[in-house]
């Protein structure tokens, strides 16, 4: 039986891991408090007291503003973090998972980004998940590292929860409707993830994945409540607005949209449209 040890179990991703993975072998799952990503000690210790076949990296700093005025540790955690995994899975022969995001690309392109474009992140998160991903590569090794966007899930902090939330509590929501990508369920991650894992080739690289088709922020938020209404006693209305009349700290780029037809022909999966796998998570 191969042992898997896993980060971030608490995560959108690291928990619909823990579920998934449970059949390719032992999972051995550690939160924030039992691995604290920003200290290598702990995670070489870590890893050479578990032995495993297999390493998930689902842990990252994941507040995209709050990055902006805490760049080291998101460096430290996104960035560095990841190179000390693939050192000790090279040295041991194990075979790392990792995942970013589409934040490593400016957004400038006209179509979708496809695995050999230029990253050009515009926010400190982005640099910092860039720099894992480089890290890992450099290291070399046996890995797979997965680039995702627009992650969702019932549990956790993220956009379809805060909809939700909102939708309660406000006559009006005002959403950003000229930035678009894939909203991608974290179950969905997890699925495709094991599937890889599975697989007696393994499927080594850097790949996309996300759900299928695009939509932009406004039509996210549009889907949701269309999809809750029962739910609630009225709607809110819903207003689309540019991204320059919501500024953030961190800056976004306008197209998040991935290219996912790499993974498809090496694997044949294939993740269904963000439509149909938002109505999948809601009806849960």
């Amino acid at each position: 039986m191969r042992t898997i040890l896993l980060t971030g179990k608490d995560g959108q991703v690291g928990w619909e891991l823990q579920r998934t993975l449970a059949p390719l072998g032992k999972v051995i799952a550690f939160d924030r408090q039992a691995l604290d990503l920003a200290n290598a000690d702990a995670i070489r210790a870590a890893i050479r007291a578990v032995h495993p076949d297999i390493i998930v990296n689902a842990a990252a700093y994941t507040a995209v503003d709050q990055a902006e005025t805490a760049s080291a540790v998101a460096m430290s955690v996104n960035g560095e973090a990841p190179g000390i995994m693939a050192e000790e899975a090279r040295r041991s022969g194990a075979w790392l998972v990792h995942y970013s995001t589409d934040y490593v690309f400016d957004g400038t392109k006209g179509a979708a980004y496809d695995e050999g474009d230029v990253a050009n992140p515009l926010n400190a998160y982005g640099r910092s998940k860039l720099a894992g991903e480089q890290a890992i590569q450099a290291v070399g090794g046996r890995y797979s590292i997965f680039r995702t966007s627009w992650v969702y899930g019932l549990r956790g902090k993220n956009f379809l929860r805060t909809i939700l939330r909102l939708a309660q509590e406000k006559e009006e929501l005002r959403i950003v409707d000229d930035q678009f990508g894939a909203p991608t369920w974290s179950r969905m991650i997890a699925e495709a993830t094991s599937a890889v894992l599975a697989r007696e080739n393994q499927t080594q690289g850097l790949f996309h994945l996300t759900s299928s088709g695009a939509t932009s922020w406004h039509g996210f938020s549009q889907a949701i409540l269309e999809l809750t209404r029962e739910q609630r006693p009225r709607d809110p209305g819903l207003s689309a607005i540019p991204g320059s009349e919501y500024p953030l700290p961190a800056a976004r780029p306008n197209n998040s949209r991935l290219s996912c037809e790499l993974l498809a022909q090496q694997t044949a999966i294939r993740l269904p449209d963000w439509r149909e796998a938002l109505a999948l998570c809601l009806a849960q």
